[in-house]
């Protein structure tokens, strides 16, 4: 078949396609055929079955969430996770330590097994998972079971990509040290990478970042909880250590973590998350947090470029829990049809996690293709109430 005569099932037509790699763009429609990209160019149209307009759009390889909390109806922290990112425009997701090993089994049944997005996870260290914020999962140590973890991660390569623990004081008391530990070594025995939640830690960062490897990763590195990334201002010496040796470090905006004061400062001395996250969960899908693309939009407004923040949620998230050997994170010929097209939105007012807030222009999926299938979007949970 020559090329003038290939037909397309459908063409994203004129929008401003990203490179997920380099954050790179160029105006070009995107030929879908079956459940792969099948072109990349200009005027390709006319060759499809049907067409729909991006023009003044935005059209990234599909969002990929690296840290939420999905574990509904079993903990009180779950979301659902086809109704709170696959329709806001995220394809694909990773639980970060809502499931341990004694609730896996119901994780995997439930609710990543039956949902229509590709979910991964981050298995807590505790046995028990995250099932009530109100509850520290590590208060007592002896949930912490490596030999549980391991035997869990070693059966469902599939899912689970790594580990978790909380690090706040609340969580693991002030014995943190041990634990900490014991979490490296059992995610160092599998070759697996560990998160750690920070924010109200027991210690200082510059205390605890020594003992990480490269390859973990710091959550939430925009608290504005005692002993984050600032010193008065100004980024750690410690933090840019920890990063120059292979630490990585994500946003994770969540209920009471992200702060605008830490986030401006960080990002204008050019210290800019490793991977844009979300910490979407029960707690804050409706607000202060309500989604990716709305992370997204907060950290544009602190001085985050488009640029900047199309590899963050794509490329990198889908490498960090190993989606990218699934094709996710990329848009390329030939690769899987995951497919995000973001619109400019109306200025709203978005808070933060601290209780301040910014106006600034949203952004909102307009068109959501998952292997090729276009999914329904749902509006902005922001969105004042209409009455009947």
């Amino acid at each position: 078949m020559s090329e003038n005569s290939e037909r397309y099932d459908l063409v994203l037509a004129g929008g401003q396609v990203f490179d997920g790699q380099t954050g790179a763009s160029q105006v070009a429609d995107v030929a879908v055929t079956g459940d792969r990209v099948a072109r990349i160019a200009p005027g390709l149209a006319a060759a499809a079955d049907r067409v729909i307009d991006c023009a003044g759009q935005y059209v990234l390889p599909g969002l990929v969430e690296a840290h939420t909390h999905i574990f509904a109806e079993v903990s009180k922290v779950g979301a659902p996770p086809d109704e709170a990112h696959l329709h806001r425009g995220v394809v694909a997701a990773c639980d970060a330590g809502t499931v341990g090993a004694s609730t896996f089994a119901a994780f995997e049944k439930y609710v990543a097994a039956p949902a229509r997005m590709r979910l991964v996870n981050f298995l807590n260290v505790s046995v028990l998972g995250l099932i009530d914020f109100r509850f520290g999962e590590l208060i007592n140590p002896g949930t912490l079971v490596p030999e549980d973890a391991l035997a869990v991660a070693e059966a469902n390569p599939h899912r689970v990509r790594g580990f978790k623990i909380r690090l706040s004081e609340d969580v693991v008391g002030l014995d943190w040290r041990p634990l900490l530990k014991r979490s490296l070594a059992l995610a160092g025995e599998a070759g697996l990478p560990l998160m750690i939640h920070i924010g109200e830690t027991p210690e200082p960062l510059p205390v605890i970042l020594p003992l990480l490897r490269p390859g973990d990763v710091v959550a939430h590195c925009y608290t504005g909880k005692p002993y984050g990334i600032l010193n008065d201002g100004t980024v750690l010496p410690e933090v840019y250590a920890a990063r120059e040796r292979g630490v990585l470090f994500e946003s994770a905006h969540g209920k009471s973590n992200l702060s605008f004061a830490v986030a401006r400062p960080a990002i204008e001395q050019g210290f800019l998350p490793d991977v844009v996250t979300s910490d979407t969960s029960a707690r804050n899908w409706r607000g202060p947090v309500f989604d990716l693309v709305t992370s997204m939009a907060k950290l544009r407004a602190m001085g985050m470029t488009l640029e900047q923040l199309v590899p963050r949620v794509t490329t990198a998230p889908a490498r960090l829990t190993g989606l990218d050997a699934e094709g996710y994170g990329t848009l390329v010929e030939g690769g899987p049809a995951h497919v995000t097209v973001l619109a400019e939105a109306e200025e709203a007012v978005l808070p933060d996690a601290a209780g301040n807030t910014i106006t600034a222009p949203r952004l909102d999926p307009a068109v959501v293709l998952l292997g090729g299938e276009q999914v329904p979007t749902v509006p902005w949970r922001g969105l004042p109430a209409t009455g009947a």
